[in-house]
Parts: C-alpha cells; sequence; structure tokens
C-alpha cells in the first residue's frame, strides 16, 4: 500500500506524460519493491514557475519522487534498485534536461504509524481490526 508523490518543474505535463509516470511507477512498485499494484497510490503534482532551484539557480525542468513504504519492508538491494529505476523512467518520460539533483526517495514509516481502510498497517500483519 505504498504512496507515491512525483512533483515536477516545468511545463504542466500532458495526460501522456501523467499517465506514463502513474502506470511506470505502479509497475515499478510491484515489480522492483515487491508492492500490490492495486493498493499503490501515486500523485503527480507540479509547483508555480520559478518556485524550484538547484544551488539557487531556477530550474526550468525538474523532478523528485518520493516513495512512502512500511518500514522495513525492502532490502537495500531492492531500495536501491528501485532508485535506480525510478530515475530512468523520469529521465526517459520527462526528456532531456533534467537536472543531476534528481532525487528518487523511499520513505519508509513504522507498521504501526500509517495505513489505509482504517486499518494500520501493523494491524493488517497482525491479522485483526
Amino acid at each position: 500500500m505504498p504512496f507515491v508523490r512525483v512533483t515536477l518543474a516545468g511545463p504542466p505535463p500532458g495526460a501522456a506524460v501523467l499517465a506514463a509516470l502513474q502506470a511506470g511507477v505502479t509497475t515499478l512498485m510491484a515489480e522492483v519493491l515487491g508492492k500490490r499494484a492495486d493498493l499503490t497510490a501515486v500523485l503527480v503534482e507540479g509547483t508555480a514557475p520559478g518556485a524550484w532551484s538547484i544551488g539557487a539557480a531556477p530550474m526550468g525542468i525538474a523532478a523528485h519522487l518520493d516513495a512512502t513504504v512500511t518500514a522495513g519492508s525492502n532490502s537495500p538491494a531492492q531500495k536501491a534498485a528501485f532508485v535506480a529505476a525510478a530515475h530512468r523512467l523520469m529521465a526517459e518520460t520527462l526528456g532531456e534536461g533534467l537536472p543531476l539533483a534528481t532525487y528518487v526517495v523511499v520513505e519508509e514509516v513504522p507498521a504501526e504509524s500509517w495505513g489505509y481502510g482504517g486499518l494500520t498497517q501493523a494491524r493488517r500483519a497482525e491479522g485483526r481490526p
């Protein structure tokens, strides 16, 4: 039940780019991190023009991906593979010009601190409501 936020700077993405990012991220979460695709939520959002800078220089195009997962549910190798694959996906989908400082973060949250459908991940793992 991961939640993924992709934040973009630059021209607003068209429907094809949004669909490619949402489908691509969902696939990576399932294939690389072993998450259920049917429970993977992906939000793609933009920033105001001029709101993004790197090294105090405004960026014409930039991206950041933050994936929230349950702590301990993935190995360091899986997370490293996801960071590499997600970066490739963003570069291929968004095109030339992404800065070196295009970050992918796998944020781990304790199982008792988040959940969906009214149950924490810890309660789901215990099999109780």
